[in-house]
């Protein structure tokens, strides 16, 4: 049965949910002038209770008050199945457990090229990265990069060149536009084949060990369109993990804003710094979030842009039917689209890009692993030793959010500040992104990282995927985490075991 018939029974909770105003409370304003959720209210004691649990730790040598739920009451228990990050929050209300269905078959399910017989599956292309947001976010983890000169399902690369002074610092490539589509529609070619070549570079640790990197480097080839622009900008992007996008879209700015420090005043050597980006769906500036380098600030502009860029789809916050053609590609603009009226004259309606989102955005997080061992709790003092916290933050509680219990004060351990930081040369890709630079990275948040093979079947971290081990992505480290990464190249065998051993438990 067709989909789109089937959304008339949403539930009266989800229609709670397509209020013109947006999921939290707008009762105060950052600031930039940007909405945020509901601030905690001290009348309540909230503010001391948020104090109490936020501290640092007093000692390791046994685990926190609720460290293994990393998600707070809606942490998903074990046994995980599997797929632990295909779950519901456990927390999420019963009228919206249909609706989270709902999204995830729309998640899973495959477009096909306008016109066909259901409305509620064409509009894919002209040009496209794939067919299915679950092809690249398989089982809702991340992409896994291929061996050198293969396919890359899951990894695309950003294109963009230098904007004018004083406008926006990057422009969509004029004939290649935002990004390079690898696939198109039968009668529109393809904009290039996307191919990764890695070279060894072996590091030698400070006790003899010799670890071996893989340095990529990337190719376009059999460009369709001619030579790409001259001072073309590029940035390969592997696709990432799905899990708590809701609880990081709830974290208040104002504690996001708290860690900025682009002077480092503190001469802890760490320059955090937000990303200001333009919101579609509230027309201002707001915080960046998601995304490599926090491009966008909620979950609903995030998953609007990958539809839009990596499938094709026209969508109310990026309407072109023609996704990412330019003018150049004049074949591609003037092809078939699956707009329709039925969709509000979308090919992604208002309707089924909301229910994507709440999909997404209520993704449980798998509760951690061996918390109380000594050697988890060894390599989680090392962790903090080793200055990692001053950019992965490990703890936050979220606001009070009266429309959404399942987001809702809860105290969560991401390990991220969502931030921007310089993390060297060796990561960098040289492309600006609104205020981040070409080697300025967010911090990636790190729960779940341990279940990143048993959800993929392989593992590849990093923004690229390049680092096939926990200790190779610490190795590439650089810029303003130098130090950390020295802490570890200066450890010995038991204390990095330690150390990988904490990451694993997240």
């Amino acid at each position: 049965m067709p989909l789109l018939p089937r959304l008339a029974c949403y539930s009266a909770g989800f229609l709670a949910l397509l209020a013109p105003a947006p999921l939290w409370a707008q009762t105060a304003v950052g600031p930039w002038g940007m909405p945020h959720l509901t601030i905690l209210s001290p009348q309540d004691g909230d503010a001391a209770k948020t104090a109490s649990v936020l501290g640092a730790p007093k000692g390791f040598t046994q685990a926190e008050a609720f460290e293994d739920r990393s998600a707070g009451a809606g942490t998903l228990m074990p046994p995980f199945g599997r797929a632990p990050f295909s779950h519901p929050s456990p927390i999420l209300p019963e009228d919206l457990r249909l609706d989270f269905t709902l999204g995830e078959a729309l998640f899973e399910k495959l477009w096909v090229v306008a016109p066909s017989s259901t409305i509620s599956s064409d509009g894919l292309g002209p040009l496209y990265n794939a067919r299915a947001c679950s092809a690249c976010h398989v089982k809702d983890g991340r992409a896994v990069p291929p061996s050198d000169d293969q396919e890359t399902p899951g990894l695309m690369l950003r294109l963009s060149v230098p904007g004018s002074a004083g406008k926006a610092p990057f422009v969509p490539a004029p004939t290649y536009g935002a990004q390079l589509q690898d696939r198109a529609i039968a009668g529109q070619p393809a904009e290039a084949k996307l191919r990764v070549v890695y070279t060894p570079l072996p590091i030698t640790l400070d006790d003899g060990t010799v670890v071996e990197l893989r340095a990529p480097r990337y190719e376009m080839r059999d460009l369709a369109h001619g030579a790409a622009s001259p001072d073309l900008m590029t940035s390969p992007r592997i696709a990432p993990q799905m899990i708590g996008l809701g609880l990081l879209e709830a974290i208040s700015e104002a504690d996001i804003l708290a860690r900025v420090d682009p002077d480092d005043n503190d001469n802890d050597g760490i320059s955090g710094r937000p990303n200001r980006v333009w919101s579609r769906e509230y027309d201002q500036w707001m915080l960046g979030r998601f995304g490599h380098k926090a491009g966008n600030p909620t979950v609903r502009q995030q998953s609007a842009d990958a539809a839009n860029g990596d499938i094709g789809l026209s969508n109310p916050l990026f309407p072109n039917a023609w996704g990412d053609c330019t003018e150049a590609q004049v074949g591609c603009r003037n092809a078939r689209d699956g707009n329709t009226p039925e969709q509000g004259n979308y090919e992604l309606g208002q309707v089924t890009l909301d229910l994507i989102t709440l999909y997404t955005t209520h993704l449980a997080v798998p509760a951690r692993r061996d918390v109380a061992s000594a050697h988890v709790l060894r390599g989680k003092a090392l962790f903090y030793s080793s200055g990692c916290t001053g950019c992965h933050t490990p703890k936050y509680v979220t606001p009070r959010l009266e429309q959404d219990p399942a987001r809702s004060f809860q105290l969560i351990w991401p390990y991220t500040d969502l931030l921007l930081h310089d993390m060297g040369s060796g990561l960098a890709d040289q492309r600006p992104e609104w205020q981040a630079d070409g080697q300025e990275w967010r911090t990636p948040p790190l729960w779940g990282l341990g279940l990143t093979k048993t959800v993929s079947g392989a593992r590849g971290f990093l923004h690229d995927g390049r680092a096939e081990t926990l200790l190779e992505a610490i190795l590439w480290h650089g810029g303003e985490a130098t130090s950390a990464r020295n802490n570890l190249r200066g450890m010995d065998a038991p204390d990095r075991d330690a150390l990988i051993a904490f990451l694993e438990s997240l």
